[in-house]
């Protein structure tokens, strides 16, 4: 991975590791996850997950949890590395933070799916 991207997803996640995400934030993640092309499931299990790590229906350490919120803001957020405006490249650098957290979450997505969704993980 590209240095200026784990620079920028390391000061985001540290920034948000004890940031609150609000129910406005999490359906703006819903509607704007279209745009990430092949990412969209798995941006979209990661909402599910902060949701459930939030009501208790699944136990995450807080740093993890942070990787999602840091993710999903930065997605949400107009103000990031290249515009959402810009064409193509607004998106480029949201597909890639996450795809950096889901490199860095890749145990506890399988846990929870597991755990939570009852997948049967191959290893």
């Amino acid at each position: 991975m590209n240095s200026r991207i784990k620079k920028i997803a390391s000061g985001m996640f540290e920034r948000f590791r004890h940031r609150k995400i609000t129910e406005a934030e999490l359906s703006q993640a819903e509607s704007k996850a279209k745009n990430l092309g092949s990412y969209v499931s798995d941006f979209k299990l990661l909402i599910a997950m902060c949701k459930d790590a939030i009501t208790g229906k699944f136990k995450m350490n807080s740093w993890n949890l942070s990787i999602i919120i840091g993710t999903i803001i930065y997605v949400v957020s107009p103000v990031d590395a290249i515009p959402d405006f810009i064409a193509v490249g607004g998106w480029l650098d949201d597909v890639a933070i996450v795809a950096y957290a889901i490199r860095k979450l890749s145990e506890e997505i399988e846990r929870y799916k597991s755990e939570r969704l009852g997948w049967q993980v191959n290893k």
